[in-house]
């Protein structure tokens, strides 16, 4: 919608009848991928504006209520698939025809959000990977916990297990972790950077055009330049363990503008596919269930004036408590309002935030655990002259229930920061 609009989010209060591709040509769209040598391709189904791009049966504006009433959705699975390519989705979370929101999330709107993504993996064959977006993010502030990440993320599993899912806002999580989801996502458009020794399964995602949706001044602007895509991004990021995703804008007919078109076979030409990346064997296993000691009682072993231990467990991914100067060990004690269960923990230090903070400053540390009226000791390192720990200390335990969890740790170099605690109770995965 917003291609019809001039605008990068839709303008909600328009009507869909602007929604008017005068000439769809999908396969236009897939030639052009298969000649830049893409292997797979997503389609925008709803953004931001909340306009459905398939003709959904749930009653919210979408292509039935325009003048053609094209299911797009459709005719881009039927032609990419027709040419070898996988098939993925986009599907924003932030809805605001439908009025999805930070504190406005109620049942009815998430049994419709189910209701869109059942429609979506059940009419259009194999998804490979579906990537989220307006979640979590510092423009919509929508927690995964007020609409809840887990039961959208077991929801897509149970209509297609093997569909990979992402939210393109986890990445303000450490680039060190897989947070909320099975593939970590950079937004490059948002100066989002993947680091170059990345282990992580993962993606970036960069437009040819200034913006992600088609504007009419686009048929003369300057596209992000062949040696650009392929050298400064393409060629280092894939040997990172990341797939770079291009973003080529149809236009209001609804066809790749000739530049667009030029560009990508200017990318084809340029590379030579390299086959297969390396097998990523030992990966961290994503996070996809709430924080239990988000906005718990916290106690530390003390802190600076004007810091605190809630800077470990407030939600804020750029807040972080750190020991007192001097100090030989630390501790931070999360302390629940009632008998918890759990069995995975978490602890996440801002490595590489800051200049002076290049490395671990953890040595040695503990996770412990309030059973009944004993502590018991669930994960123990001991510390080795030498060794570096990595930014996230992530542990499967055993399945536990207590009230008091505590984390304790040897500094090993000046104060040691921890930016994120977790705690949680997750299904075991193989």
């Amino acid at each position: 919608m917003a291609t019809y609009q001039d605008l990068e989010w839709g303008d909600d209060k328009q009507p869909t009848e602007l929604f008017n591709p005068t000439n769809l040509d999908t396969d236009q769209w897939a030639d052009a991928a298969v000649e830049a040598q893409m292997k797979a391709a997503f389609l925008t189904t709803k953004h931001h504006d909340g306009f459905c791009l398939w003709p959904t049966k749930t009653g919210t504006p979408s292509v039935l209520h325009t003048p053609n009433q094209v299911d797009i959705v459709s005719a881009y699975t039927k032609s990419f698939r027709k040419r070898g390519l996988k098939i993925g989705l986009y599907y924003s979370i932030l809805d605001k025809r439908n009025d999805i929101r930070h504190f406005n999330v109620t049942p009815e709107k998430i049994r419709l959000v189910k209701s869109h993504i059942t429609e979506l993996l059940t009419n259009y064959g194999e998804i490979f990977m579906i990537i989220f977006d307006g979640w979590a993010a510092p423009w919509s502030r929508i927690p995964y916990s007020e609409f809840p990440f887990e039961e959208i993320y077991l929801h897509v599993k149970s209509l297609q297990p093997d569909c990979l899912v992402t939210d393109l806002n986890a990445s303000d999580f450490h680039p060190g972790g897989l947070f909320y989801g099975d593939i970590k996502a950079f937004e490059q458009n948002a100066g989002q950077a993947i680091p170059l020794d990345n282990t992580i399964p993962a993606f970036s995602c960069v437009t040819l055009t200034d913006g992600w949706f088609w504007k009419q001044s686009d048929i003369r602007a300057e596209l992000k330049s062949t040696y650009r895509v392929v050298h400064d991004w393409l060629i280092p990021q894939n040997t990172a363990h990341c797939t770079l995703i291009v973003n080529a804008p149809p236009n209001r007919e609804g066809r790749l503008a000739p530049n667009v078109v030029k560009r990508l076979h200017e990318i084809g030409r340029a590379w030579t596919h390299p086959g297969p990346a390396a097998t990523l064997t030992k990966y961290m296993a994503p996070v996809t269930t709430k924080n239990l000691a988000q906005g718990v009682m916290i106690h530390c072993s003390g802190h600076a004036d004007g810091s605190g231990p809630d800077q470990a467990n407030d939600g804020n991914l750029w807040s972080t408590w750190y020991s007192p100067h001097k100090d030989k060990e630390g501790w931070l004690e999360l302390v629940f309002p009632e008998q918890t269960t759990f069995n995975r923990v978490l602890s996440v230090e801002p490595i590489g935030r800051w200049a002076d903070y290049p490395r671990t400053r953890i040595g040695g540390y503990k996770w412990q655990a309030l059973v009944g009226e004993k502590w018991i000791t669930l994960v123990d390192v001991p510390y080795e002259s030498g060794s570096s720990h990595p930014c996230v200390l992530t542990h499967w335990v055993k399945r536990t229930i207590s009230t008091r969890v505590r984390f304790w740790f040897e500094v090993v170099e000046d104060t040691a920061h921890v930016n994120l605690l977790g705690v949680y109770d997750e299904p075991e995965r193989v």
